[in-house]
């Protein structure tokens, strides 16, 4: 099986979440633009056995397929919910089981969800300095969404949803330049 090119790594347990939602449709986003794959991941993809894991090498061989595809892909997409102004314990557990060189040089966009505009600065503020610690190529633009941007579990604000698409033509200089109409394989 070949690897995604896109891959996106949602911080919530939940398939149906809003953050599963933005996680997607940024990897949609970009897989179209670029003509690229895509594959998104929860947090539970990780499970069970992430919670008691002391090394990467501990996680299951589920997980280790979805860290393969994280690892191999051309750009990573990250997408957090917000609890009580940072992102889950989980999700930080998780990276911090990988290795300094895992993100290195990899272009990384960075997005994040969460009840309200109180936790908007999560990307600058915690997501920015923890990729930029393992090197990780952050795009200058972040996303941000909170509830009032959904309808029916679609994200429908077209403010927000010009900000992935302007956070995805940043990738250009890491993916080359854009297909017209390109069809996209994913899920």
């Amino acid at each position: 099986m070949t690897q995604p090119s896109i891959v996106s790594l949602s911080g919530s347990s939940g398939s149906g979440s809003k953050t599963r939602v933005l996680a997607a449709t940024a990897a949609r986003l970009v897989a179209e633009r670029f003509g690229r794959t895509t594959r998104v991941y929860d947090i539970s993809d990780f499970q069970p056995f992430l919670g008691n894991a002391q090394r990467a090498e501990d996680l299951g061989p589920d997980a280790q397929t979805a860290l393969a595809s994280l690892k191999a892909a051309e750009a990573v997409i990250i997408a957090v919910p917000v609890y009580k102004g940072s992102y889950p314990g989980l999700f930080k557990h998780l990276i911090d089981l990988l290795p300094v060189d895992f993100f290195a040089g990899k272009p990384v966009l960075l997005t994040a969800t969460g009840g309200g505009d109180r936790h908007a600065l999560v990307i600058e503020h915690q997501l920015r300095p923890l990729f930029s610690f393992f090197s990780a190529q952050t795009l200058g633009t972040g996303v941000y969404a909170s509830e009032r941007d959904y309808l029916d579990g679609r994200l429908v604000n077209e403010a927000v949803l010009a900000r992935l698409d302007q956070a995805a033509g940043e990738l250009a200089p890491f993916l080359g330049r854009p297909q017209l109409n390109a069809a996209a394989v994913g899920h």
